[in-house]
């Protein structure tokens, strides 16, 4: 058997059967390793080394929660739920009521705006879904609908918005590794050539609200009630947040660089005194904390990613679908999404897939015919499928963090399966239409 496929199945397995996504990925790594005639001394080697480009990202991620905690400080989070139990106070409000849809509404508005406008990622979810849980469960609302929501607005903007995270995983990363593996991507508008597989996540996300529109109890006791007493904030302290969250967007913008402008909005914060110079050493750690698991499960990732490539079996994973297509360009789709699928199940990451799969996608679809438009989307989608449904990718560690605060939402079986069932799978149809059509 093909190691990358025996190790993201293991992996895959052991994740569903409830074992910790770090010691899945592991156990997967070494298993590839030693089906791909590494041996475990060169297996363990290959996935030491691949730990540090997981390193930086767990680090980047640590500064952005140091961010996200700053802002939780001002009280942003906790005003804004204390005005969504003001309005159920005022109302009685059923699961299916206005109040749930303007939830629903607001949280994806809020993940579609970290990807571009305030680009910190999954850092604001630890912050902002744990104070509405009370509201969640009150209202009665699937968190399976909350994670696929939340799931949405963390990979559709970069598939598609090329503005902050966008920007760097269509120009920098997709249509650069087009270019690198030799096919002329001079005026290829890369929104034309994602629109029709962004238009699946779209349809999956109306399948997923129709899908989880009935009310779920939760025990609504298990709640950290936190929210009701609340954070203190002020005008001020909420007037602070909004200037040191346009600043960081700015900064952003003008030196390409998330870390820099999430520095520069924790510097208004503490100059300011909305954090106080001693508490700044203190809310850090907790920046770090709230990220740690993410980071350590990016790291294992990362080196799970390593162990894969040093097997070498990704292209002859790759060089036996090209066998099975013949000159048939439907086939020749199909399997190329589908391995896509496979490579980013098991790394977790769409910006670490393409590289790997553009230097031998590229030539093949050329050889096809392929236009360069339907070779940029067959690319970029996919890179792209297998990160909603990979038990190892923040889109959906993230929603995780924030919605299993009271132990009531389960990482596999709540968010894992419900995105891979409802955005893999549209994902998959509308990326072979869209290779094509263009």
């Amino acid at each position: 058997m093909n190691a990358v496929v025996a190790a993201v199945a293991i992996m895959l397995v052991l994740s569903l059967c409830r074992v910790h996504v770090v010691v899945a990925l592991i156990a997967g790594a070494i298993a590839g390793g030693l089906l791909g005639g590494l041996g475990i001394e060169g297996s363990l080697a290959a996935f030491n080394k691949g730990l540090g480009g997981g390193a930086t990202v767990a680090l980047s991620y640590a500064l952005l929660g140091a961010f996200a905690v700053a802002i939780g400080k001002s009280g942003l989070a906790h005003a804004l739920a204390d005005k969504v139990l003001a309005v159920l106070g005022r109302k009685e409000v059923s699961g299916g009521g206005a109040v749930k849809w303007m939830l629903v509404g607001l949280l994806l508005a809020v993940a579609i705006s970290s990807q571009n406008i305030l680009p910190i990622h999954i850092a604001f979810i630890p912050l902002l879904v744990p104070p509405l849980l009370y509201v969640l469960t009150k209202l009665q609302i699937d968190r399976r609908l909350i994670a696929c929501v939340l799931t949405f607005g963390l990979i559709t903007p970069y598939m598609f918005l090329p503005v902050g995270f966008g920007n760097i995983f269509l120009k920098e990363i997709l249509l650069a590794n087009v270019a690198k593996s030799g096919a002329d991507v001079a005026g290829v508008a890369v929104t034309q050539a994602m629109l029709i597989p962004a238009l699946g996540m779209v349809t999956g996300l109306l399948i997923a609200l129709f899908s989880y529109r009935k009310p779920r109890a939760y025990e609504l006791q298990k709640v950290d009630g936190s929210v009701q007493a609340g954070v203190q904030y002020s005008p001020l302290t909420l007037l602070v947040a909004g200037v040191a969250i346009a600043v960081a967007f700015a900064i952003q913008l003008w030196l390409d660089s998330m870390i820099i402008g999430a520095l520069a909005g924790f510097v208004i914060f503490s100059v300011s005194r909305v954090v106080r110079w001693r508490e700044a050493d203190d809310l850090f750690t907790e920046g770090m904390k709230m990220m740690a698991m993410i980071g350590f499960i990016m790291i294992a990732a990362s080196g799970f990613a390593e162990v894969m490539r040093e097997t070498g079996q990704v292209k002859t994973l790759v060089d036996a679908s090209a066998q099975l297509i013949g000159n048939s360009k439907a086939v020749g789709a199909l399997l190329m999404l589908l391995v896509g699928l496979l490579v980013t199940l098991g790394i977790g990451s769409s910006f670490s897939t393409v590289p790997i799969i553009a230097a031998i996608f590229v030539p093949l679809s050329m050889e096809l015919g392929f236009s360069t438009l339907a070779i940029v989307s067959l690319v970029g989608t996919a890179g792209a499928l297998g990160d909603a449904g990979s038990p190892a990718s923040d889109s959906t560690l993230g929603p995780t963090a924030g919605l299993n605060v009271d132990g009531q939402h389960n990482h596999i079986w709540d968010t894992v399966v419900p995105t891979f069932l409802h955005y893999n799978l549209p994902l998959l149809v509308f990326g072979w239409v869209a290779a094509m059509v263009l």
